[in-house]
């Protein structure tokens, strides 16, 4: 009964309602008890998650009495800065008696699906809810009065930073392997063993440049073969550029993927430096130019991720990709990076001699990324749609930076803010290449 005040008072304050320090029932036995059956609601709605597929993480107990210390020593600070030492029980159940009130709402708002389309929006709102709360406790708990308030404020605060920075996050259930057999496609001898001869066999068939006229080479990168998104892209825009832009014999594809391990090279990031180190030696450098698209799920870190069970691939970074393109001698470059946050692939690597264009601004996600679709927005905006009614590289980026304005505008989605760096020397390049190449 005195665990069920606790967590009514608890609800109450996390949810702006009136309540009074006399509402909590603050002894030894009842924070233990609070503890407990909070830690016993953490791991049902974890494991709710995650329909209790995998293996309970014994760490998540070590991880959880990390946060009991954690409160226990901010109801001590804060009972220090009120200078009543004696609430420091109290302090530490009003601490504690909303948490579960907080994994309930959480587990209903993800199985709802709430904050799929901004989950960096939804994160900073649920951080922000629960610092307020816990603001709210040390206040009832010490009252008004200055200059405790102020420092039960910088106390709760860090008590937030601690448990969001320093206390170690852990996965409560571990999800078990793959076990499909066309994610473990890798592992028949054929298909491992037919990756070398791809690769080989792709370098190879790439054309010289001639002295006569500046040529397009196209090389398609999309390393994730989580979704079958990327590789419905990758396809698409290899086959665009061999009719549109006349680069059959010039062109090459690495996709990792399910289904075309026997079509394909796997997108590594080492396969990628090799197929770059190849165009650099076969294009005339002076001459020639380089279309590179990504597409991938990017993180705020700006790496492209690479997704090939059961191999473990390296991500790849603009800093790397910089370097491949120095080594490999490419001078004329057009960069497109369909990723989330791509912006961030900018400032690596602009230059006189290229165009770098982005899905994305380096602070904000792309959309699209689902499984089952042939396009992501910016990929069908710019491919599919602007390349349609221009050859120019920049004027499709303005076309497609509207069209996909418009449909975020439409889903009412935060919008992803393309970007384009065009270097001033390249600039003039271009127009040779805007010309009609091979078939309309």
């Amino acid at each position: 009964m005195m665990l069920l005040k606790n967590l009514l008072a608890g609800a109450r304050l996390a949810l702006f309602l009136p309540v009074r320090a006399e509402d909590f029932r603050a002894t030894p036995v009842q924070f233990a008890l609070l503890a407990l059956f909070n830690f016993v609601v953490w791991i049902v709605a974890a494991g709710m998650r995650t329909g209790f597929a995998g293996e309970f993480q014994s760490a998540a107990i070590a991880v959880y009495l990390a946060n009991v210390a954690l409160v226990l020593a901010t109801a001590l600070l804060v009972a220090q800065a009120y200078r009543t030492p004696e609430r420091l029980l109290l302090t530490a159940v009003a601490l504690s008696a909303s948490d579960a009130l907080f994994d309930v709402t959480a587990l209903a708002l993800v199985l709802g699906g709430v904050g799929d389309q901004h989950p960096t929006l939804f994160y900073v709102l649920y951080v922000t809810w629960a610092w307020i709360a816990s603001l709210r406790a040390a206040i009832v708990c010490g009252g008004w009065t200055r200059p405790g308030v102020y420092l039960a404020g910088v106390i709760v605060t860090l008590m937030t930073a601690t448990a969001l920075y320093v206390i170690p996050e852990t996965e409560v259930w571990q999800l078990p392997e793959e076990e499909e057999g066309e994610v473990e496609a890798l592992v028949d001898e054929s298909v491992f063993h037919a990756q070398g001869r791809l690769i080989e066999r792709d370098l190879a068939a790439l054309a010289r440049g001639t002295a006569s006229a500046a040529q397009l080479y196209f090389v398609g990168f999309a390393p994730d073969a989580s979704q079958d998104v990327f590789l419905n892209e990758v396809r698409f825009v290899r086959r665009l550029f061999d009719e549109r832009f006349g680069t059959t014999g010039r062109s090459i594809t690495l996709a990792s993927s399910n289904t075309a391990l026997e079509e394909l090279p796997i997108a590594s990031v080492t396969n990628l430096e090799r197929a770059l180190a190849r165009v650099g030696a076969v294009m005339n450098a002076e001459d020639d130019v380089l279309f590179l698209y990504l597409t991938a799920h990017g993180d705020r870190a700006h790496r492209l991720s690479a997704v090939q069970p059961p191999l473990r691939l390296a991500s790849l970074t603009p800093t790397a990709l910089g370097r491949m393109l120095q080594d490999a001698g490419v001078k004329w470059r057009v960069i497109v990076v369909s990723a989330c946050y791509a912006g961030g692939f900018i400032e690596p690597l602009r230059d006189e001699n290229s165009v770098v264009i982005t899905a994305a601004s380096a602070e904000r996600t792309s959309f699209g990324c689902e499984s089952g679709r042939e396009f992501t927005y910016f990929g069908e905006a710019y491919f599919r749609e602007a390349l349609a009614r221009t050859r120019s590289f920049t004027a499709a980026f303005e076309l497609a930076k509207q069209t996909v304005a418009q449909k975020e505008a439409e889903e009412k989605l935060e919008p992803s803010l393309p970007q384009m760096w065009v270097g001033a020397a390249i600039a003039s390049k271009l127009k040779s290449l805007e010309q009609p190449t091979g078939k309309p």
